[in-house]
C-alpha cells in the first residue's frame, strides 16, 4: 500500500512527493508553453494549435483521472464538481451525465 511505501521502503516518501509534485510541476510547464506559443504568434497555425489544445484536453482529463483514482473524500467530491460542470453545457449535457 502506498502507507507501507512511505514508512517501510527506503526513500518511499521522496518517490510519492515527487510524483505528487512533479504532475503539478508538468502542468506548470505547459502552461509556460502555452504562453510562449502566444507570444511568438504560434496559434496562427491552426493545424498544429489544434492538435495542441487537442493534447491539452487530454492531458487534464489524465489528470482528473489520476486525481479521482484514489476515492477519498477530496476524489469524490472533485469528481461531483466536474460532472456537475458537465451537466450545465447547453442541449448535450444531462447526456454527458
Amino acid at each position: 500500500s502506498v502507507a507501507h511505501i512511505c514508512r517501510d521502503v527506503q526513500f518511499g516518501w521522496l518517490i510519492r512527493n515527487l510524483h505528487a509534485n512533479g504532475a503539478s510541476f508538468f502542468f506548470i510547464c505547459i502552461y509556460f508553453h502555452i504562453g510562449r506559443g502566444f507570444y511568438y504568434g504560434s496559434y496562427l497555425n491552426k493545424e498544429t494549435w489544434n492538435v495542441g489544445v487537442i493534447l491539452l484536453l487530454a492531458l487534464m482529463a489524465t489528470a482528473f483521472v489520476g486525481y479521482v483514482l484514489p476515492w477519498g473524500q477530496m476524489s469524490f467530491w472533485g469528481a461531483t464538481v466536474i460532472t456537475n460542470l458537465f451537466s450545465a453545457i447547453p442541449y448535450i449535457g444531462q447526456t454527458l451525465v
